[in-house]
């Protein structure tokens, strides 16, 4: 007969420890699971990129309803329990009691809350589990003004994910620099000044005093008299160990669960697993200790022997544009050397910590490829003596001269691990591939190294090209998709080369492996034809994505938005009443002014795009191409014309050049700004292109971005007259469309081949400026057209469709 077994948390450590012990002894346990929370085990670690919007709880979801039923646990979520009946060996929810052979407490941990006034105010929150995610996602709306308490590692991912939903952040930290208990002193320098480049407010040696507001959160005053408004306050000062049931039922607590080393409590028949457990002294906040412990536990409960040694933990950030990576022991000391390495032009720092002939201690800012690598010498206790004169610069150089850089994978032991978030060693991984894991992704469904943040993929890699030999190529450049073994670079330049000019040309001369391609190469293709061929190639409507085959934004409910043009954000009375009339005639449920200077109508439905097409170019207005790989807009200010700082005609200059540009295609969506005067309002220095208008002309800058990164504008060049900055312009966007890849902003692209290059080719090579902004009008003779004038329809066009006396044509 089956044990019961009950486990009290469904989070990450409990989560793998089931799927240990369902493989190791299948049948053994009826087991029924209890978490607070009304869900099950989702991935915690990336929470970080669903409050930035770059995931969705979906993505993170690691067991679903189907797994627990396919293994026949009892599944009590959303049910908290509330007592443990040690000697009757019940457990006891809200709902009533669950009988227990053995049990496994995994409440995890709970959020310091530091004691100060106002800290109960609603729009208090702090950041470990879903919902205080959706509550900071609810709140962080742009413009929002959101305040995090701490500068750790969990308050940093907090801060960049609201700052990304569009929330005006500051982060507060009681030390010196950020993330102290990983970064020394340089390294939060550097992380401090990219976050604040990101428009990140960081006050350090900041104390918190109180919270202030009456109904709702309204500002943080500190210590030193300085306050913040707030319309949100992120409290991420630290973990608690969650022991009060522990406590309730007199097991032995210290700062955690006190657990043997087979996370055994002091009762025999429970354990504790996870943050909520203490083991020799010893508390837990990162997953790969808790995974060990997982493997144990599962072991001691399937009765074989195990034993959980915690291993040294390295640290990564997950903000999107910030790479740190911390491990070992950087505390100064005597007897211990530092080896450092600077790179200001690309924002780099790497400093290593020896102590005698071993490395202790690495700290890297900005180029973080080799941190596992550290990592590992670190944790083996490697003599480096060998390597030390080269050891700043890599495995590759290991040694002296440039080495092998397989030859220090090659040579781990087979216990040394790969995958710190899910366990993974050396030779777990050889096992798969001797298995048959042949590529990237059968090891990650396998073994489950690199399946999480990431960051090992190139070990996991390398140990691929060191099992595999030479039937394993280690990928270079990725090929454009699944039908080609051709990158973006190589497709571009062969079209041009064998002058091939329409899709089945390309795939039959370059070998496609698909009949038609896929959604992923047909739109390439189709930019990639047109861009180099605008008289010769004829868009292929069917190989676009959805809304630009629609031309309007498909919306989550099925609906479309559709967004008439505004030269340089200028309108008319007309235009307005238009537009209204369009909204009321349609029943348009939302009319919303854009960022981009334009008016938005929300929720129109597909049926009726033609006829709303129809009724606004009735009132002289296109397109706004809001859906498109092209011109969106060009914002402005209003210039000298009305504004006292202006110096130029900066609203003119954005019209005649939205009038330029508008209908081209490019490999991504293309946004401008023109502003009158270096104030700067119309946020010109974090578009693709910007210009801001000076006394003596225009200051033209590219490469910005303000979504999912944050970058500001490198200048291009500077110039005297309006004539000069649109042939600039013309042959910057020419010089972006035809070397680009597909889907690469400008900001990408341009970090790809230089800022130096694209000042060779547009602002010292004026002949081949001029080439380039003719090669732009000729595409334009082409694209600069209305596509919803095409596509109109009007009652008169309905006639002979009302007129049943007419014979259709034969």
């Amino acid at each position: 007969m089956a044990e019961k077994l009950v486990i009290i948390g469904a989070g990450m450590a409990s989560g793998r420890m089931l799927e240990h012990l369902i493989e190791a002894a299948p049948g053994r346990y009826d087991v029924t699971l209890f978490n607070a929370e009304p869900r099950g085990n989702y991935n915690r670690i990336m929470l970080s990129p669903v409050l930035s919007g770059e995931k969705t709880y979906a993505d993170i979801v690691t067991h679903d309803a189907d797994w627990y039923a396919a293994q026949g646990v009892d599944c009590r979520f959303g049910e908290p329990v509330v007592k443990i009946d040690r000697e009757r060996k019940i457990v006891y929810s809200n709902q009533g009691g669950v009988p227990y052979d053995k049990l496994v407490i995994a409440t995890g941990s709970a959020p310091f809350i530091i004691p100060v006034a106002g800290k109960e105010l609603p729009g208090v929150c702090t950041y470990r589990d879903l919902e205080d995610t959706n509550a900071m996602i609810a709140a962080a709306k742009p413009g929002a003004k959101a305040v995090v308490i701490g500068g750790g590692l969990l308050g940093l991912e907090a801060a960049a994910g609201m700052q990304l939903r569009g929330a005006e952040v500051t982060v507060i930290h009681l030390m010196g620099h950020l993330m102290e208990r990983q970064l020394d002193p340089a390294a939060g320098y550097l992380l401090q000044k990219a976050l604040e480049a990101r428009g990140i407010t960081v006050h350090c040696k900041g104390a918190t005093k109180a919270i202030l507001g009456k109904e709702r959160v309204e500002a943080v005053l500190l210590d030193d008299g300085t306050i913040y408004d707030a319309d949100l306050v992120c409290m991420a000062v630290g973990i608690r160990p969650e022991t009060r049931l522990a406590n309730d039922a007199h097991l032995e607590v210290n700062r955690g669960i006190v657990v043997d080393d087979q996370l055994r409590s002091s009762d025999p028949a429970i354990f504790a697993i996870g943050e909520c457990v203490e083991h020799n002294s010893q508390l837990f906040g990162l997953v790969a200790p808790l995974y060990d412990q997982a493997k144990v536990l599962a072991a001691t409960l399937a009765d074989a022997e195990a034993v959980f040694r915690p291993v040294q933990t390295a640290t990564k950030l997950k903000v999107t544009g910030c790479d740190l990576f911390s491990a070992g022991d950087f505390a100064d000391g005597p007897g211990r050397e530092d080896i450092v390495f600077r790179d200001p032009g690309r924002g780099v720092y790497k400093r290593l910590v020896l102590e005698g002939d071993k490395l202790i201690g690495a700290v890297m800012y900005g180029d973080t490829a080799d941190g596992s690598w550290f990592f590992g010498l670190i944790k083996d206790g490697t003599d480096v003596t060998g390597m030390r004169d080269t050891l700043i610069f890599g495995p590759g150089f290991a040694g002296g001269a440039k080495a092998d850089p397989m030859a220090a994978v090659a040579a781990l032991p087979p216990e040394a691990e790969i995958c710190g978030c899910n366990g993974v060693c050396k030779g777990k991984i050889v096992s798969a591939i001797e298995g048959g894991a042949n590529t990237l992704d059968l090891v990650r469904a396998s073994t489950k190294a690199s399946a999480s943040c990431g960051t090992c993929t190139g070990l996991v890699e390398q140990v691929l090209a060191v099992t595999l030999g030479d039937s394993f190529v280690m990928p270079a450049a990725q090929p454009m998709c699944k039908c080609t073994d051709h990158t973006h670079e190589d497709v571009r330049r062969l079209i041009k080369a064998q002058g091939l000019k329409s899709i089945p040309a390309v795939m039959q001369e370059l070998g496609w492996r698909s009949v038609g391609g896929c959604a992923s190469c047909r739109p390439a293709l189709n930019y990639y034809l047109l861009a180099d061929w605008p008289l010769d190639y004829r868009d292929d409507r069917q190989a676009r994505f959805v809304n630009e085959r629609n031309h309007a934004n498909i919306q989550k409910d099925g609906t479309y938005s559709v967004v008439p043009r505004m030269w340089g954000g200028v309108t008319t009375p007309a235009e307005l009443r238009a537009i209204a009339d369009a909204a009321d005639k349609y029943a348009v449920p939302m009319v919303k002014v854009t960022g981009g200077q334009r008016i938005d109508l929300l929720g129109v439905k597909k049926e009726d795009l033609p006829a709303i097409w129809a009724d606004l170019n009735d009132a002289g207005m296109v397109s706004g191409h809001a859906y498109s790989k092209g011109l969106r807009t060009v914002k402005t200010c209003v210039g000298s014309e009305f504004c006292r700082f202006g110096t130029q005609d900066s609203t003119g200059l954005g019209i005649k050049l939205e009038k330029l540009l508008w209908g081209s295609w490019t490999p991504a969506k293309v946004k401008l700004a023109v502003s009158g005067c270096p104030r700067n309002c119309a946020e010109a220095t974090c578009k693709d292109v910007g210009v801001v208008c000076v006394d003596s002309g225009y200051q033209i800058s590219v490469a910005g971005a303000a979504g999912m990164d944050v970058k500001e504008t490198e200048f291009l060049c500077a110039v005297a007259t309006e004539e000069e900055a649109m042939e600039v312009i013309a042959a910057f966007v020419q010089l972006y469309r035809e070397n680009s890849r597909y889907l690469h902003r400008i900001y990408k692209w341009v970090a790809k081949v230089g800022l130096d290059w694209c000042k060779a080719q547009v602002v010292e090579d004026l002949a081949n400026r001029k080439a380039l902004a003719e090669r732009f009008e000729i595409s334009q003779s082409v694209y600069r057209r209305d596509p919803w004038a095409e596509h109109a329809q009007r009652p008169a066009d309905w006639a002979p469709m009302m007129d049943l006396t007419r014979e259709a044509a034969e």
